[in-house]
């Protein structure tokens, strides 16, 4: 899995701010979602397993994480 390839399209999520603190994520790679730090592109990425980051999508949306 080369998720620094060419193609690889990274993306924000809609609710990033512009010049925030922001990570991207990258679609297409079956049972996993690779995360990298927005600002630092070139530093590398976290492969998270799928159903682990929807787990934490799951409870961010549900409020779990109030003073991050």
């Amino acid at each position: 899995m080369n998720i620094h390839s060419a193609g690889t399209t990274w993306r924000k999520s809609t609710y990033s701010q512009t010049g925030g603190q922001c990570i991207e994520v990258a679609d297409g790679f079956p049972g996993v979602m690779p995360v990298r730090d927005s600002k630092d592109p070139e530093g590398g990425a976290l492969v998270v397993p799928a159903a682990a980051w929807r787990a934490f999508v799951g409870a961010v949306k549900a409020g779990a994480f109030p003073n991050a």
